[in-house]
């Protein structure tokens, strides 16, 4: 009765989990004594019952994406950045340094430190495999300015919009940069606070709002609507 995935490891809807006498339990089903996943989850082995446990609101990494991370751990040879993902990503510190890296002389911390924020690319993964990051490209790096705000990974598409659309419009009426995280994390920083704060709210109505029709029309409307509040309260002042 052979299983084909560890326990706790991930996999995709469709994945055969195992043969012979084992029941299907939560998000799986069974033909012909095959068990096969239903969701994008984590395995479960419960004796002789197999689950998934489902990660609808985790980002599964794919090479060439951008990610936002946080330094959960400084090691030996690099750092470990949790990226929103079942699995922890590692930034090694060759990346970084453009020089050889010697870990006897080199303090990693006076670096990066736990708890700092940095926007960095995937350069490799695989379900046997943690993510590997870099940030050996331009505009990646730590975060030194700016906000964060967390929205579904699912819906970083719909911020995109068509052809940029919904993305373009949100930079050019709220005057904000944007650095978008394929793992739901979004960086926004403006000149001023009340700029962030408005494309913040904008960031969590497309979020809210993502399945619905004309959105990028309705969030036009509410930051303009918005910004010309602001005016006439700052001409009053």
């Amino acid at each position: 009765m052979p299983t084909f995935f560890e326990d706790k490891q991930l996999v995709m809807p469709g994945d055969l989990l195992a043969e012979g006498g084992y029941a299907a339990g939560e998000n799986a089903y069974k033909e012909d004594e095959k068990v096969f996943s239903a969701q994008l989850g984590l395995v479960d082995f419960e004796e002789k019952t197999i689950h998934v446990v489902a990660l609808r609101s985790f980002y599964i990494p794919y090479v060439g994406d951008i990610v936002i991370g946080k330094v959960v751990d400084v090691g030996f040879n690099g750092w470990t950045l949790d990226i929103n993902a079942p699995y922890a990503a590692m930034l090694k510190a060759s990346d970084v340094f453009d020089r050889p890296f010697k870990p006897q002389r080199d303090d990693l911390s006076s670096i990066f430190n736990i708890g700092d924020l940095i926007v960095a690319k995937v350069v490799s993964y695989s379900r046997t495999r943690d993510p590997l990051l870099t940030i050996s490209e331009p505009s990646l790096g730590k975060i030194s300015k700016g906000q964060i705000v967390e929205v579904t990974p699912s819906k970083i598409p719909r911020l995109i919009g068509r052809q940029g659309s919904m993305i373009s419009m949100l930079k050019r009426e709220t005057g904000c940069h944007i650095t978008l995280g394929q793992n739901g994390l979004v960086l926004v920083s403006g000149k001023t606070l009340e700029d962030e704060q408005l494309a913040i709210r904008a960031i969590r109505k497309v979020d809210a709002e993502a399945h619905t029709s004309g959105l990028t029309d309705r969030i036009t409307k509410m930051i303009q609507k918005e910004k010309g509040g602001n005016e006439s309260a700052q001409k009053d002042n």
